[in-house]
Parts: C-alpha cells; structure tokens; sequence
C-alpha cells in the first residue's frame, strides 16, 4: 500500500521488555538458540557445514553483532503446494540461528501480552484449539442450539506479504525501548520485501505482534467477547447479525488506518452457524464439523498416490478432530 501513512501502535505499551540486546547476542543464548534451531535439520548439508566449525561461527556471528556489522543475508526462495500453494524464502543458517537467538527472548515476553484466543504459532495454541474454541463459542451464543447463532468471519488480504515494515516497527518500539535491538530488529524485518517472508521464524512473531493490535481493538473497543483469530482468518460470534453488520466498516477502518491491511473481499460474509461455517479446514455446524470439499479430495487423492504408514497416521490424527467416518473407511489400507 504505497503512498498511504498508518499510525500503527500508538502509545507506547503499558509493559516494556526487560531483556538487554547483550542478553540477546549472548555466545551463550546463540549456543542455546542453536540447540533449538537443529531440531530436524542435522542431516541438511548447510547445517552440517556450519556446525564443522560451530564456535568460530557462534564467534564470529556474536562479535558482528556486538559491533553493529551485522548484515542479514539473501533468501533461497522455493514454493510448496500443502495445502495451497505458497513462495517460502528460507535464510542462510548463520541468519535463522540469530532468528532463534531472537525468538527466545521476544516470544515469551509478548505471548504474555496476546489475547487468549489468538492460536497461530503459539505454544499450547494451535489448530485443535482453535477448532475446539469455536465449537465452544458456538454452543454459548446459540445457548446450546436453541437460539440462532451467526458469525461474522473476515480473512486478511495478502497476509504476509502486506505487512508494513514501519507500522511494525512503530508497534515494536512501543514495547521495546534498547536501540541497539530495535536496530537488529529493522535488520530483520528489512532484509526482505515486500511484507515478510515466509520461512522465518521471526516472521511468526512478528504478524502476531502485528495483529496484537487488532485483536486488542476487537476485544477491547468493539467489546465482541467471542472472537478467535488464527494467523489471517478471524470469526466473531453473536446472536445480533445487525451488530455484526455495524463492525464490518469499523474493522475495515482500523485494518487499513492503523494497520495498512485490507479485508479479503471474497472472504468476509456473515451467516448462521446452523447453515455451516468453514473455518481452518472444517465446515461448522450446531455441535459438529465436517471437512471442507476441497480438504477431503486432497486428502483422498494424497492417499491414493502415497501409502506410507506416516501419511496415513497423520490424516487419521486429522480426522478424529471431526465427523469423518465415512473419510476413514475409504482411505483405510
């Protein structure tokens, strides 16, 4: 969104982060970092070459870093189709370890800050929960099923890739006073553009970071109890369709003022729970869900080409979440 200012976080947090940028670039946070950042990896051949000479690494990353040298660098850039298709842009392994170093600071510090419904990429957050936080909300709105419940449900356009650097940086710094990490910060977040890449792990905390912001407007000046967001997809439950009306040009005001995001205009509607709501894969319905058409025929087809023992627990731990029997007695081996 060239050409237009967003104000962004406005005051500054009522809370600041406490950690220094020494703790941060600590030999001893990018050793533990590291640890984290192996997970999975070990037999990648740029781990492997990096962790040949680990500490003259760690060394020399930590030294850059104290010095203010530091420079990010490029992407390797690849595309993957699960569930649809997306651009992922990895880091070098020397960056995605200074990403770890980072996360292990920051995340706990504004996961304390998040609203409870929020369940992208957090810990003991997730998919499951969110699922399970709506079926919740749709038994208390509905009074368990005896009155109509609808849902307002809203999809950020171009999610990552619109997100603007200097409103998140203004967001940052409400929190985040230490210069010295503001710059590694803008370091990060600067390295690629437009938006942010997907593949970083600092780009999963900072579109929560980002979206803070609008979760606090929703809960807190929209005052709308029931709400769940998961990464760009968000629903509100009420038993006042009317009311859910009045927030549509409320949201997309505070999305494209503050925050320099739009609405999805093929994705935002507002309808009866009774009459399904897809929401993370499912169809919704009073006390049940089904899977979505287009998840259900990837799965079979997926099935169909691979047999593999994994491949098949993994689609039944997907399949327990809702009502699939019939699914399962067709993809049984």
């Amino acid at each position: 969104m060239m050409g237009k200012t967003c104000l962004g976080g406005g005051l500054r947090g009522k809370i600041q982060f406490s950690h220094s940028f020494d703790e941060i670039i600590s030999v001893e946070n990018l050793l533990l970092a590291w640890q984290e950042f192996l997970k999975g990896k070990r037999k990648k051949a740029d781990v492997q070459e990096f962790s040949m000479h680990l500490m003259d690494n760690i060394l020399a990353l930590h030294h850059d870093l104290k010095e203010r040298k530091y420079k990010h660098g490029g992407y390797h850039a690849f595309n993957i189709s699960d569930p649809r298709p997306r651009n992922i842009h990895k880091a070098i392994v020397r960056d995605r370890l200074l990403h770890h170093a980072i996360y292990r600071k920051l995340y706990p510090f504004f996961n304390r800050i998040f609203v409870a419904d929020s369940y992208s990429c957090r810990i003991g957050k997730g998919t499951y929960k969110a699922l399970n936080r709506f079926l919740e909300f749709g038994r208390k709105v509905s009074r368990n099923n005896t009155k109509t419940c609808w849902v307002l449900k809203g999809d950020i356009r171009k999610f990552f890739a619109n997100i603007d650097h200097e409103v998140l940086m203004t967001i940052l710094k409400k929190y985040i006073s230490d210069e010295d990490i503001i710059w590694l910060l803008y370091e990060i977040i600067e390295s690629f553009v437009p938006g942010l890449p997907l593949g970083n792990l600092t780009s999963q905390l900072f579109v929560n970071i980002h979206m803070n912001e609008f979760d606090q407007f929703i809960k807190h000046k929209l005052n709308a109890k029931h709400y769940i967001r998961y990464a760009d997809d968000f629903v509100i439950f009420s038993e006042n369709k009317t009311w859910l009306e009045v927030l549509i040009p409320q949201i997309r005001d505070f999305l494209s003022d503050k925050l320099c995001l739009e609405l999805h205009p093929d994705k935002l509607f507002i309808k009866t729970l009774a009459s399904g709501v897809d929401f993370l894969g499912w169809v919704h319905f009073p006390g049940h869900r089904v899977l979505r058409t287009t998840t259900r025929r990837r799965m079979i087809k997926r099935m169909s080409e691979k047999s593999k023992s994994e491949t098949i627990n993994s689609y039944f731990g997907l399949l327990r979440h809702g009502n699939t029997f019939k699914i399962k007695k067709r993809i049984l081996p």
